[in-house]
């Protein structure tokens, strides 16, 4: 999974990249501090693989992994190529969902490129130009299929799914705020839109407002109001705290989230907000050699999760022996004690794996 962190200027993108990657991208109170995308590979925080690494003691223990990609900050014009607008809009179409950093804090030592804070405005600007650019693309396509048409009755569904996401575009409305149906979905996905990547806007505030936003931070609200219209999530964060927690050893940190009243870090949030975005799951493969959380998309069947592991597995697969994570653990991390009771399962072709299944999979070639 590719997410894209965005925004515009000095919103605290490289901030929030540099928390939850740990990878030093450089941070400056200046435009375009970032021009070629920064990439940081995270491990997906998940409990269930430090409890299966202590039950199984493996050589060494794998969990699911974020990429993140801290793309150079977008202007009023992008779409036209204005400031580095070719190539943030080249990056942001190899990403499969878009972390819109959006400034929600007063700061008159960091400069704000549109001259104050407005958050509703900053969203607008971000959301024009990508809305500009997939116009572009689909007046061009919607011209070619027209042409194509002529004696092509097969053309007459592309031009009605173009027409009215034109009609959406032209209202302002990004394509995602569309439905469709799978015969249009598989047509969309040909297309490659801009405007149909999922979004979480991220709602960046100083410690001090991030304390109480909920009540404190008009910012956020403007932001949450907005967000609200185009059915977007918001993910509330701090971004030099998180900064801040992420310098820390792992007990330390568990201590100063507690100190601070958070139950999770911003890196646990935006991962978990990002799988929901996107429908994705964990299963889980344990053994002496390996402990493994494998990431899929919701409605996976086994066949195809097999394939995660290897082609062959999904080739030559015979059957899934499955066991729920809970149920593992309610045996005391007993495999004989799970057969025994008769919670490991057979499962076929038709099953449909469930996030925390620990499987293993029969498979011959």
């Amino acid at each position: 999974m590719k997410l894209g962190i965005v925004g515009l200027p000095n919103v605290g993108k490289s901030t929030l990249f540099n928390a939850i990657t740990n990878a030093g991208a450089e941070s400056a109170n200046y435009p375009f501090c970032t021009i070629d995308p920064n990439v940081g590979i995270v491990p997906v925080p998940d409990q269930r693989l430090g409890e299966l690494a202590k039950i199984y003691n493996p050589k060494k223990t794998t969990p699911a992994v974020i990429e993140f990609v801290d793309i150079a900050g977008l202007v009023r014009g992008a779409s036209k190529g204005e400031g580095l607008g070719n190539k943030f809009l080249a990056h942001i179409r190899e990403v499969d969902a878009i972390v819109h950093v959006v400034r929600c804090f007063e700061d008159t030592n960091i400069v704000h490129v549109e001259g104050n804070i407005d958050p509703a405005r900053d969203m607008e600007t971000i959301n024009l130009e990508l809305i500009l650019a997939d116009m572009e693309m689909v007046e061009k396509r919607l011209d070619k299929a027209i042409r194509m048409s002529k004696g092509n009755k097969a053309m007459d569904l592309e031009i009605k799914l173009l027409t009215r996401v034109k009609e959406a575009l032209d209202a302002g409305l990004p394509a995602r705020s569309l439905e469709y149906n799978e015969e249009e979905q598989s047509l969309m996905s040909q297309i490659f839109l801009l405007t149909t990547k999922p979004v979480i806007y991220a709602a960046n505030m100083d410690e001090k407002a991030f304390q109480n936003y909920e009540n404190d931070n008009p910012f956020y609200q403007k932001l949450l109001i907005q967000a609200k219209q185009e059915n977007a999530s918001v993910l509330p964060i701090c971004a030099q705290l998180e900064q801040d927690i992420s310098e820390l050893e792992a007990e330390e940190k568990t201590l100063f989230l507690a100190e601070i009243g958070l139950e999770k870090s911003g890196l646990d949030r935006l991962v978990t907000a990002s799988y929901e975005l996107l429908g994705l799951i964990s299963y889980l493969t344990a053994g002496a050699d390996e402990v493994r959380a494998w990431t899929i998309t919701h409605g996976t069947k086994a066949p195809q999760a097999a394939g995660k592991i290897h082609t062959d597995f999904e080739r030559g697969f015979i059957r899934a022996e499955v066991v729920s994570y809970t149920d593992f653990m309610d045996c005391a991390g007993s495999m004989v004690k799970v057969k025994e009771k008769g919670q490991l399962r057979s499962e076929g072709k038709e099953y449909v794996v469930q996030d925390g299944d620990i499987i293993l999979f029969r498979f011959n070639v």
